[in-house]
């Protein structure tokens, strides 16, 4: 009986390998034609594209959408001349791309249909862009349980709200009140890692830090801005502070900005069930 179980088990671990598997014949497929370009649009970041031959050009011109185009009209109708691999921060998809001789049947626009996605773990992603969205609106909606770290300058004041961390990020939510009637124009939201005294400012040695997410595009404010900013978690020595900039577009515009002491960035809050909780 044992035995029975044991071939019973490994027949159907072997059943379910042959039918994960496909070729070429069984994928989705995607008419192109050379006076077509064809977009692939993903519902998040794509990491990878693929073109395995190099009869199709292909490239990613922004973060979620790929193009392909044949690079020539000398084939036949129905060739499939290529397969496209295309890997996002959470799934995969591949297509064949299929020449067509008639342009109106070249495919202009896909948008990759959830029963094509294959999920899998990326390593390299510990925290997904859609993750990392969820979690930043939560922390924006939230109240402020941080209120001396501020700035004042040219009649506005900025603020830190909140420092939240979850696995390899911290989330940094600061606000903005501007005590004028001039709207603010938004240049460039950076942030650094500086000196947290100096005597001279060519002292002043800084590193800009890469943004992992900024959850508010906005260009522009009135009377008050908020928005969350995701970087990397980092160790940095005592005598460094992370500091929040925002300037103006003009030459001679405004700018302001505030600094983090490393202790603040050490007691963060990890993110709580109501921060977890859907929306």
């Amino acid at each position: 009986m044992k035995k029975n179980i044991v071939f019973l088990a490994a027949s159907l671990l072997f059943a379910a390998s042959v039918h994960a598997q496909q070729t070429y014949q069984e994928l989705e497929q995607i008419t192109v034609n050379e006076q077509v370009t064809t977009l692939v649009t993903a519902s998040e970041p794509i990491l990878f594209v693929d073109v395995s031959t190099d009869k199709v050009a292909g490239d990613k011109p922004i973060e979620n959408t790929v193009r392909f185009k044949p690079k020539d009209g000398e084939h036949a109708d129905g060739e499939v001349l290529a397969i496209a691999t295309v890997v996002t921060e959470r799934y995969r998809t591949q297509y064949a791309l299929v020449y067509t001789t008639k342009m109106e049947e070249a495919v202009t626009d896909k948008e990759i249909a959830p029963q094509e996605r294959t999920p899998y773990h990326n390593p390299a992603v510990s925290l997904s862009t859609a993750d990392m969205t969820h979690f930043a609106r939560r922390v924006w909606s939230s109240p402020a349980k941080i209120h001396n770290v501020k700035a004042r300058s040219n009649r506005m004041e900025m603020r830190l709200n909140n420092i939240y961390a979850i696995g390899e990020y911290f989330f940094l939510d600061f606000s903005v009140d501007n005590k004028t009637n001039i709207r603010f124009d938004i240049d460039e939201l950076r942030v650094k890692l500086t000196d947290k005294k100096v005597q001279k400012a060519t002292n002043n040695q800084s590193i800009e830090l890469p943004l992992a997410l900024v959850l508010d595009h906005g260009k522009s404010f009135l009377h008050g801005y908020r928005n969350v900013i995701v970087i990397k978690k980092m160790t940095f020595p005592n005598d460094k502070v992370v500091t929040i900039e925002l300037s103006e577009k003009q030459i001679s515009g405004r700018t302001i900005s505030i600094s983090v002491d490393y202790e603040d960035v050490l007691s963060a809050d990890a993110f709580d069930a109501v921060l977890l909780q859907e929306e």
